[in-house]
Formats: C-alpha cells, sequence, structure tokens
C-alpha cells in the first residue's frame, strides 16, 4: 500500500513539474515583449491648453484629450474613497492583484462556460491591473492579455507606491462626454473642481468608469442613478462614511450640470483665435492640444466688453440707417412653430438678440414667438414664448431695401408677414426691438503703447457668424489716417509744424500707361499756403502730397517701414495718402510709437506662456532688471528697469506730431472728441469713395484704433467717412474706457521750446491774438523769417488759390524750400 502510494505520489510529483515548468515556459515567453512598466514614471499623458485673460479668468482651453493632470494628493479623500469602492476596494490591502476575486471570476467564467451562457467573461481587474491594461497594454479580451496585465501589476506594485498608481489611474481614464481624467470629469459633469465635489457627485463618477455610456445621465439617468448609489452603499459598506451621510447621498439627485467645453470669455472669440494661432506658429499644433500649456494673454475684459458693445452700436447705426433687407428666413408654420424655430441656427456669440418668427403682423405691432431653449442634453424645450415688437420698435425698418430695391412701409404689416423668422432685442417685459445682422463690418484694437500689450480687440460684428478677423487679417488702405507717418518723417529731417506748404491744385505725370495723377481735397476746395499742423488737422490731400514729393517718397517709404505700417512700401506718391494697404493692428502699433515718445515696440497679446509643470517658456516683458532681487534693503537706491528697445523716431518729433494730431481733435476732423474733454491726439481717415471709415486715436496711456466698411469694400455713402462714422465710434468708447480715471496730459520731452504763432502762417505772433497758439519747436529751430511756401511753383497771379494772410501776400518763393 505504501508502495502505492508512493508510486502515485512520485507521479504526481513529475506532472506538477512538467505544468510549473509548462507554466514557468509560458510565462517566460510572454515576459520577453511584455512594455517597459517603468515609463510610466514618465507620464506625460495629453493634457488641455488653457487660455486666461489678464485678470485670469478663463478665455479658451484646447485639446485632444480634455484632461487636467491632478497630483494625488490635490485629490480628497472621499474621491479615493469612491473609486477604490466601486472598483478595488482592497486596493490598499493587496499587491497588483485580488486572488480571491480571481477564484470568483474563474468559477464564474467555467459556469458561463459548461452552461452555454454566452455572457462576456468576468475579469475582476484591480486598479492595478487597469492602469496596466490602458497605459501598457491592449483591451483585447484573451487570457495571454489577462496573463500579462497581471505580470505587469505585480511588477507595478513593486516599483511604485499606492498612491502613484492612484494618481496614474484618476489622471488616464476616460469618463465619458469628452472627459479624461478625475479634473476633466468634475469640470465636464458639474463645472466643479475635484475638491468641490460632495459624496454623490464623486461616486457618480466613480460608477462612471464601469461604462460612461451605459450610464449617460440623461439617456440611462435612472441607470446612472441606481448605479451611483450603489457606489455609495460600498463606500458605507467599506468605512468610509456614515450611514447617515450614505442615507443623504442617495437621496440627491444626479446634479448633473454640464461645463461647456468650448464656452469662452464673453466677447473673446476673436482674442482667443488669434492667440491659438501664434501658440501653433511658436509651439506647434501638438503642444497646443496635448502640451497642458498654460496661456496668461494680455486681454482687459471688461474693456472688451466696452469695445464689442461700442463697434456694435456703430454697425447697427450705419446699417439700420440703410433700411431694413428683410427676414432671416420663412417658416412653414404648419406645425409647431417652436420645432421648426429651434432648428434655426443663430448667432451664439450676441446673447442679447434672440431668434423669434412672426406670428400675426398688424398696424400697429408684431406678435412673436421667441426661439425655444434646449436643455443640456440638446432637446428643444415645450415651452413657448411670446412676445411683442410695438410699430415704434421697428421705426427704422419701415424704410426697406430688399435686393437693392428701396421701398416704405405704412406699418409693420408692411414689412414683415406670419412665419418670417427676425432677431429680436429684449427691451422689457415682453416688449422687443427689431434687429438685423449688420452689413457693414469692421475692426477695434485698443493698446497700451509703452508695452504693445493689446488690451481689446474686436474682429468683426459676429465670431459665429465670420471667423475672419478683421483687426489682423483683413488688409484695408488706412486713407488719411496714415498722414501722420509722412508728417513725422518730416518733422524728423528737418520741417516744422508750422513749415507752410501751399495747397492748392497739382497733377502729376505718372509715366506711362498710369497718366496723369490728379489728386483732390475731400471738400473739393483750396486754402493756399498753409502751415503743416493746419493740413494734417483739416487733412488736406494735395498739402500731403507736395510734402511728400518735397521730402521724397523713399524716405516716406522708410519711415512707413519702421513703424511696421508695411513691409515694404512702395515709393510713390499716391502711397502718401494711404492708398496702401495694412491692418487696424498695425496702425494702432504705428500710433502707439508716436504715443510712447518714439520707442519701438512688439504687439503682444500673450503676456506669458508656461509649460505642464509651471515653467516660464515665453514671456512679452524681456526687459533686465538689475539688482531687483535684493534679500534686503540697505538704503540702496531703486532698481531700474533697463528699456534697450531701438528709437524709431525722434522724441521731441514724437511730441511735435501728437501736439498736431491734438489740434485734429480741438480744431480738425475729429471736433466732437472736444466733449470728452481728454487729452486726445488722432488722425481720421476715409478711402476713395468713401469705401473705409478710419479713426486712430490717443490719450497718453492708451491707443485706439477702428474702421468700419464692407468685407467685399463697397461705397458707404456721402459722409461715410472716418469724422462721420468711425470718431462716434471711438467717442463711446473712450467715454466708458476712460470712465473714473485721472486725466493725464501728453508728456512733454525736455528742451522742448513753446514760441507762439498763426497757426495758418506759421509766422511768429503775438499770444493771445486770434489763430494764435503755442506751438512746439526743438532746440535750434523756431518760426521761419521770411515767408517761404513748399510747392509754390506751382502758384500763379490769377490763381484761385491765394495765400491766406497779408505776410504771404508779401513774399512767396518758389522752389522747394521752407526748411526752418
Amino acid at each position: 500500500m505504501v508502495r502505492l502510494i508512493g508510486y502515485f505520489f512520485g507521479i504526481g510529483t513529475v506532472l506538477m513539474l512538467i505544468v510549473a515548468g509548462g507554466v514557468a515556459f509560458f510565462v517566460n515567453s510572454i515576459s520577453k515583449d511584455l512594455p517597459d512598466y517603468e515609463v510610466l514614471a514618465k507620464y506625460e499623458p495629453p493634457v488641455t491648453t488653457r487660455v486666461h485673460a489678464a485678470d485670469g479668468s478663463l478665455m479658451a482651453e484646447y485639446y485632444k484629450e480634455r484632461r487636467m493632470f491632478l497630483p494625488i494628493q490635490a485629490v480628497p479623500d472621499r474621491v479615493k474613497a469612491a473609486f477604490v469602492s466601486a472598483e478595488d476596494k482592497s486596493f490598499y490591502q493587496h499587491h497588483g492583484l485580488d486572488y480571491l476575486g480571481l477564484t470568483r471570476a474563474m468559477s464564474t467564467n467555467i459556469v458561463n462556460k459548461l452552461t452555454g451562457n454566452d455572457r462576456r467573461p468576468v475579469g475582476a481587474s484591480t486598479i492595478t491591473q487597469q492602469v496596466a491594461k490602458n497605459m501598457l497594454l491592449s483591451s483585447e479580451q484573451t487570457y495571454d492579455r489577462k496573463i500579462k496585465e497581471a505580470i505587469v501589476a505585480l511588477r507595478m506594485e513593486r516599483t511604485f507606491t499606492k498612491d502613484q498608481i492612484l494618481e496614474l489611474y484618476l489622471n488616464e481614464m476616460f469618463f465619458g462626454m469628452g472627459a479624461y481624467g478625475i479634473a476633466g470629469a468634475a469640470l465636464t459633469y458639474f463645472d466643479k473642481s475635484v475638491n468641490e465635489l460632495t459624496i454623490s457627485e464623486s461616486a457618480y463618477l466613480a460608477a462612471l468608469l464601469k461604462g460612461p455610456a451605459n450610464y449617460h445621465p440623461y439617456r440611462y439617468a435612472q441607470r446612472a442613478l441606481e448605479r451611483r448609489n450603489w457606489v455609495i452603499e460600498r463606500m458605507a459598506e467599506n468605512g468610509f462614511i456614515s450611514a447617515e451621510d450614505a442615507k443623504e447621498a442617495k437621496e440627491t439627485p444626479l446634479g448633473v450640470k454640464p461645463h461647456n467645453a468650448d464656452e469662452r470669455l464673453f466677447a473673446s472669440e476673436y482674442f482667443a483665435e488669434e492667440v491659438r494661432r501664434q501658440i501653433v506658429s511658436r509651439y506647434g499644433n501638438a503642444s497646443l492640444l496635448e502640451g497642458g500649456l498654460s496661456v496668461r494673454t494680455t486681454l482687459d475684459p471688461q474693456l472688451q466688453i466696452k469695445a464689442r458693445k461700442t463697434l456694435h452700436n456703430g454697425f447697427i447705426r450705419y446699417d439700420e440707417a440703410q433700411g431694413y433687407r428683410g427676414p432671416v428666413k420663412k417658416l412653414s408654420m404648419n406645425t409647431d412653430w417652436g420645432q421648426e424655430l429651434g432648428e434655426v441656427a443663430g448667432l451664439t456669440d450676441v446673447p442679447e438678440w434672440h431668434l423669434a418668427v412672426v406670428l400675426d403682423a398688424t398696424p400697429d405691432a408684431l406678435e412673436i414667438g421667441l426661439q425655444p431653449v434646449r436643455d443640456p442634453s440638446g432637446k428643444i424645450s415645450e415651452e413657448r414664448v411670446t412676445g411683442r415688437v410695438a410699430a415704434a420698435d421697428m421705426k427704422w425698418a419701415m424704410r426697406m431695401n430688399i435686393a437693392g430695391k428701396r421701398s416704405t412701409a405704412k406699418s409693420p404689416g408692411g414689412v414683415l408677414d406670419v412665419g418670417d423668422v427676425i432677431y429680436v432685442e429684449k427691451k422689457d417685459g415682453n416688449a422687443y426691438r427689431l434687429r438685423q445682422v449688420p452689413k457693414i463690418s469692421g475692426a477695434l484694437v485698443a493698446m497700451d503703447p509703452h508695452t504693445g500689450r493689446v488690451l481689446a480687440m474686436v474682429g468683426g460684428f459676429s465670431y459665429a457668424q465670420s471667423e475672419f478677423n478683421r483687426a489682423t487679417q483683413a488688409y484695408r488702405q488706412p486713407g488719411s489716417s496714415f498722414k501722420p507717418f509722412v508728417y513725422a518723417a518730416a518733422l524728423d529731417n528737418g520741417y516744422t509744424p508750422a513749415s507752410v506748404v501751399l495747397d492748392g491744385p497739382i497733377s502729376v505725370n505718372q509715366g506711362g500707361a498710369l497718366g496723369v495723377w490728379s489728386p483732390k481735397n475731400y471738400s473739393g476746395k483750396f486754402s493756399g499756403p498753409s502751415t503743416l499742423r493746419y493740413g494734417i488737422e483739416q487733412s488736406r490731400n494735395l498739402m500731403t502730397v507736395r510734402l511728400a514729393q518735397d521730402m521724397g517718397m523713399k524716405t516716406v517709404a522708410e519711415y512707413a517701414e519702421r513703424f511696421g505700417i508695411y513691409d515694404k512700401m512702395m515709393p510713390v506718391l499716391s502711397m502718401s495718402l494711404g492708398a496702401g494697404e495694412t491692418t487696424v493692428l498695425r496702425m494702432v502699433t504705428g500710433y502707439s510709437i508716436m504715443a510712447n515718445g518714439g520707442r519701438s515696440i512688439t504687439p503682444s497679446m500673450i503676456d506669458r506662456v508656461q509649460d505642464r509643470y509651471g515653467k516660464t517658456i515665453f514671456k512679452h516683458d524681456m526687459r533686465q532688471c538689475q539688482n531687483c532681487n535684493a534679500e534686503e534693503w540697505s538704503n540702496q537706491e531703486e532698481p531700474e528697469l533697463i528699456d534697450d528697445r531701438d528709437q524709431v523716431l525722434d522724441p521731441m518729433t514724437a511730441y511735435q506730431i501728437t501736439s498736431m494730431m491734438e489740434g485734429v481733435v480741438k480744431r480738425g476732423t475729429a471736433r466732437m472728441l472736444m466733449s470728452l474733454n481728454r487729452p486726445l491726439a488722432g488722425k481720421t481717415g476715409t478711402t476713395n469713395d468713401e469705401k473705409d471709415a478710419w479713426f486712430v486715436g490717443f490719450t497718453p496711456d492708451m491707443v485706439v484704433g477702428l474702421y468700419l466698411g464692407m468685407d467685399q469694400p463697397a461705397p458707404l455713402g456721402r459722409g461715410g467717412t472716418g469724422s462721420g462714422l468711425a470718431v462716434p465710434v471711438f467717442k463711446d468708447f473712450m467715454t466708458v474706457a476712460l470712465a473714473n480715471t485721472p486725466k493725464v496730459d501728453f508728456r512733454v520731452p525736455e528742451g522742448m521750446t513753446m514760441i507762439a504763432i498763426n497757426r495758418r502762417t506759421g509766422m511768429r505772433a503775438t499770444p493771445g491774438g486770434p489763430d494764435v497758439i503755442m506751438e512746439a519747436f526743438k532746440p535750434g529751430t523756431g518760426p521761419a523769417d521770411s515767408y517761404s511756401v513748399i510747392g509754390a511753383d506751382s502758384f500763379q497771379e490769377g490763381s484761385p488759390v491765394q495765400p491766406q494772410s497779408p505776410q504771404a501776400n508779401k513774399a512767396i518763393n518758389s522752389g522747394s524750400g521752407g526748411l526752418y
């Protein structure tokens, strides 16, 4: 008997050794091509890039996988408890594998196989195994993969701490609705940070990992609630929360409040898109979508809202004066108008406007139905809201301009019919105004002239309507707003504000097929010999052409390129009147150089960029500050920032041209701005046939430039000038932008001499007399001792162009002259 037992024991031992050898061989063969789990120590998942305004407000997010990496130390215990309870209750006790769970799973799978049950095999994976599968292996349902997963999990447990493994898990997993990682999930589902999550919210997020699509908060709300409550029960059973807390949490609704992943800081769409393009250009698209950059921009949110509102108002004023162009579209009205209207796309970035359908049109008003809202799941609400547009609130629309044909209606019913879809803006109660999307467009930029920081930028009426940024991408003729650069070049090359130029007819033979060019003043009239100051204040084209001709267009082109208006300017006379094409941002940058005393600046919409670890990889302010980091104060002098920027323009010249543009506001084409009662300088601009209306103006500490015009350039009509269209918008903006700020005078450089002159003749005058002003002169210069006129060789006795003073009648010198 003993011999038989020994015999069977020997056979069993041999078989066990064979099986063990086979298993060892199998495991060894599988282990050869296992991935290197130690790479997880350098885990860098795709992380969301976030763009912030200057005050820290979130502007935009860009991502391939919507994820924000969160260190485990920042995850509250209740959140950890929810995931451990839902996925691996013995996580902190086992060493990578849950052997009891594996035994149960194997038993279940064997029973299912024997009984013909086709249910999916049960895996019993621990959190460690899930990390191994999701980050190092595939998701295929094979025993080979399962064994590999177990081996890697055991090895990971020997290398990483439990918290490190849980950190990998919580940051890697997909939670549905485009969210990756716990931080992204908290924001996506509850619009909260992780540390703000409640027990019930934490439990729901933990419940999602079993199958996000199966527990969708809207499609499968009841199923999601049941799974969440199951997790809460496990948390209580495992001792992480009390029975009372569990009861209260289970009675709480799901409370999902989806965060709009495309949500942006109001009115910042054009700015954010320009920042996005710059980041891609600088670091590449992969860094934008996966690099987890933190971008701090220069945008002032409050100033941006003011810029948007005032520019919008300017568009609307002009557009409504042209008449009503008809409805957005027409509905059949055969079914529920709310459902039909709900499918019409509106302007998502103009929330003050609402789409509506005309339900009835009477002689006194329109009865309208407002577009129904959608719930978070995207379903159109069953509620129907109605309103009324009184005849007085659509009076402007009585003048109709449909397909270029103008007509007049006597009542609202003569303008719109039942079923017409329109835009309306709420007044009060159920009263609304009729609106229409303006046909005119344009752009506005506000900049700090000392740093080049772009404080506000509006690139059009609606980003939802057109993503084309007219502030940076639209190349338009600046017209007369370019003239200050011509005059600045002159002042930097020997001319003075009192230099006299003939304002009279001129014809230039351009040669070849171009023929003779005969520019005109906007008014069609001439002023005779006048000072440079008068020429810029009254925007005299003929004086500018003569000045450019006398100075030489190569000089003008050189200065235009210095200021960054053009990359390479054709040195032809017509360019002196702004016939070239440039952008609003370039014009504002050029004016900023004049406003800051002639220092070169680089326009910037980005203050700082940090990588995913918080390291600064770019900053706009590159000034050096020696001795800034002192350990203690020992009565030493305050450190000074070293400004090594190029001096583009003589500071005295910069002040002279600024003073001359102050005259544009006080006596010239921008007199409307005098009511602001502020030190202001600027220049209007109007292109041929009134196709574009410009104004660029500034205080000592802010430069604002804008234009209005059609995207396909077309005449704006008589009066569609810089002074008529652009200046009112500038005034509205500066009224709110400068509110509650102190008045600051323009800074006068040391050495400037102030001399009383007659602003028309440029001759020395007695202070206090008519047409007498205090003019700024550089050292060694001053008013001319004798009257000399640039371009006087074209003056002839009997010409309709006559000198403007008795002194001018006494001495008109021919030739170029005029350099004092």
